[in-house]
């Protein structure tokens, strides 16, 4: 009986590009694609968002003390709890507005040094020995028979030096008051000139007795800060290294 196989052959083909290459490429061409759609147009500012909306947005979790219900005194128009008389116009429920006085003053100066030596030595002899040292004499001086010596030394110097200063104003909106009171704030603001844009993003959690009669917080206050400064366009593409340059990083080990 004849029987028939079927033989399956692969052919390598030594042309082929790697797929993290390959991958690599498609994204540059892309961007290429992006940056020529806008030569000679400026960088288009970002719609305005619901903050809650965006991709990845998740509510704040924090531990929460038990909920304290507001209580009035008998013949008493005060509240307890309440911080004026009269209205209060701060932020204090979700939608309503918050200016950041953001200032951050960053300096760090380290130096560190260290220096450590060590020397040590050790002597063995015997210049009388049952009368043995009479034939070690022969061959070796019997006064130094061991003699052990080590010096080690090490210094390291270390120095590192920071500074960083940022001072501007951003108004925020509450997206979500915790059961304790606290306000959780997010704020973004975008900033063209010529053909470089600015980004501005401030997050994090507040207190409503931290807000200013002006309605203002300053950035020290926030709790669980996010602060990101940058931006994008012309300038900004220019001090980025190319996506092959990139890709090659990531892919050489050395």
């Amino acid at each position: 009986m004849l029987q028939l196989r079927t033989v399956t052959m692969t052919r390598t083909n030594p042309f082929a590009i790697p797929a993290t290459l390959g991958l690599g490429l498609m994204l540059g061409a892309c961007g290429a694609a992006d940056r020529l759609a806008n030569v000679g147009q400026a960088p288009a500012l970002s719609p305005i968002e619901d903050p809650t909306a965006a991709k990845g947005y998740k509510p704040v979790q924090m531990p929460m003390p038990p909920i304290e219900h507001a209580s009035f005194a008998p013949n008493s128009l005060w509240r307890t709890g309440s911080r004026a008389f009269f209205k209060d116009q701060r932020a204090r429920q979700v939608g309503d507005l918050v200016t950041v006085k953001v200032k951050v003053t960053d300096r760090a100066q380290l130096d560190n040094t260290t220096k450590r030596s060590r020397k040590n030595g050790e002597d063995l002899g015997a210049e009388n020995f049952f009368g043995s040292e009479s034939k070690w004499k022969k061959n070796a001086d019997p006064s130094s028979f061991l003699k052990l010596d080590s010096d080690s030394s090490s210094e390291g110097t270390g120095s590192v030096r920071r500074a960083e200063q940022l001072t501007t104003n951003v108004a925020a909106a509450v997206t979500q008051t915790l059961p304790n009171g606290n306000l959780v704030i997010e704020g973004k603001q975008e900033i063209r000139v010529n053909f470089e844009v600015r980004e501005l993003i401030v997050a994090g959690v507040i207190r409503p007795e931290d807000i200013e009669s002006d309605n203002t917080i300053e950035s020290a206050k926030i709790a669980q800060a996010r602060i990101a400064y940058g931006g994008r366009g012309q300038i900004t593409d220019v001090q980025q290294p190319r996506y092959g340059q990139q890709v090659m990083d990531i892919l050489l080990p050395f």
